[in-house]
């Protein structure tokens, strides 16, 4: 299927900065009517809410926290794509003595925060005639990076649970994108030392639309993201995306 922006109302969760806040801006550009930001500090939209005054909705979510979750959506019953953005990043191998901790961080955010907002929001897409499902993971998702251990097996997971995701909405006119990128100019990424080798967020922004727009299911949106694809599509199509049995 196909998605069009343009005319749609939108949630992205982590709107505040970084990709989920290029994506906000992309959106509306592409004619989003509104979109919500969810956020854990609601002030800290306020430039976004400057800009574009009623384009724009502040809700606080923290998706480590499940009443907050279903709170938004009380609140957000008219949206039909979701941007499930929201993540960290805690640098940890599998023999650090952090291990355990990081692990059941990024667990929590990265991995259950998506099971959180898909179980909150889909039934609202459907609900309203269908609609779209974005999860934002990584390449980390597919390969396991030295000193990003934990938080690669998160995104993994999370990537692993996108594709069940997609399969569960088939038949409800919903599409969803699981998009993964390579290092993206953010704060997270200048957190770990890899800001300046990050590519523009709008990369990612700007790709998804276009993704949606294509009815693709995978984006990888940016330089060292499409290495990855050249190599990985054929086994995506015949093994990830390929009915079972085929």
């Amino acid at each position: 299927m196909s998605f069009e922006i343009n005319n749609k109302v939108a949630l992205v969760t982590g709107a505040n900065r970084g990709i989920g806040k290029a994506i906000v801006e992309s959106f509306l550009q592409h004619g989003a009517t509104k979109v919500y930001l969810a956020v854990r500090d609601v002030e800290s939209t306020n430039d976004l809410v400057a800009l574009y005054g009623e384009q724009v909705e502040t809700l606080y979510m923290d998706v480590s926290n499940p009443e907050s979750i279903k709170a938004a959506a009380t609140m957000a019953t008219d949206v039909q794509v979701v941007v499930n953005n929201a993540g960290i990043l805690k640098p940890a191998d599998p023999l650090n003595d952090d291990i355990e901790e990081a692990f059941s961080q990024e667990l929590t955010v990265n991995t259950f925060g998506l099971i959180r907002v898909a179980k909150a929001f889909v039934p609202l897409l459907e609900q309203n005639g269908g609609g779209a499902f974005v999860q934002i993971n990584s390449i980390a998702s597919i390969k396991n990076f030295s000193g990003f251990t934990s938080y690669s097996a998160s995104k993994a997971a999370a990537y692993s649970l996108t594709q069940g995701l997609k399969e569960q909405v088939a038949d409800k006119n919903i599409q969803v994108l699981s998009v993964h990128p390579g290092p993206i100019a953010t704060d997270m990424a200048d957190s770990v030392g890899m800001g300046e080798m990050g590519e523009a967020t709008s990369v990612v922004s700007e790709g998804i639309v276009t993704a949606l727009a294509a009815g693709e299911f995978h984006l990888f949106p940016d330089t060292m993201a499409q290495q990855f694809w050249q190599v990985y599509q054929d086994f995506s199509a015949g093994i990830v995306e390929a009915p079972l049995g085929e």
